[in-house]
């Protein structure tokens, strides 16, 4: 009876052991490996870093060797971090306009490929990074007929030539299709026949996308 309650004990005493064991060797280890990577890091400038600290007035008087050594590591492992960041944000973009650039130079050597590569790089600067007022003001006109409105985007003024064949003032207006915008009609329409809508053009695009059931103004 006395056997078999002490390897009862036994038994139980290994479990715990165990458990125990198990429970504080992963933080043991992540300790350990934190200290080894903060002593691996800070060891080359651990020295200079401590005798500039130690050497100033506000922190040498009243700081002990080991407190002093605690704030040079953490100052040593933020500028590390932070050189690293730069290092990265620099390396990622040197790397990303090297690869713009060499993209860019591909397309405009390609026969057939570059003009259109050309006009599409055009029409992206003058959507997104053009400070002209190219669809930007949405229109309304009648369109395909005298019946009809159709939301347009003013492109630009219409070529002279236009203007002056029919003697008139008349304004470059793009009607996008649904669902695709990125389609349409051009069309060259007389000023006085323009109606000026108070809506941005993201909120115009958005009614013609949906067909309809996105009204401008509304989520």
């Amino acid at each position: 009876m006395r056997k078999t309650l002490k390897v009862g004990m036994m038994r139980l005493m290994k479990k715990y052991f165990l458990t125990g064991l198990a429970s504080l060797l992963p933080v043991a280890v992540t300790i350990w490996l934190v200290s080894f990577v903060v002593d691996f890091l800070t060891r080359p400038f651990i020295g200079f870093v401590t005798k500039l600290i130690s050497h100033n007035p506000v922190t040498s008087p009243w700081a002990s060797e080991h407190f002093i050594r605690i704030i040079s590591q953490i100052l040593i492992l933020l500028t590390t971090f932070l050189f690293i960041l730069f290092l990265g944000v620099v390396a990622h973009w040197f790397f990303f306009n090297t690869v713009l650039k060499i993209g860019d130079y591909i397309f405009r050597k390609i026969p057939l490929i570059n003009k259109v590569y050309k006009m599409a790089k055009e029409i992206i600067n003058i959507l997104f990074t053009s400070s002209k007022n190219s669809f930007k003001q949405v229109v309304m006109v009648k369109f395909p007929n005298k019946n009809c409105y159709c939301i347009g985007l003013i492109t630009r003024e219409a070529p002279k030539t236009c203007c002056t064949a029919v003697s008139d003032e008349l304004i470059s207006i793009f009607i996008p299709t649904t669902p695709n915008p990125t389609t349409g009609f051009l069309i060259i329409s007389p000023k006085s026949d323009v109606i000026y809508l108070d809506m941005k053009s993201d909120e115009a695009v958005k009614y013609v996308v949906s067909c309809g059931v996105i009204l401008p103004g509304k989520l």
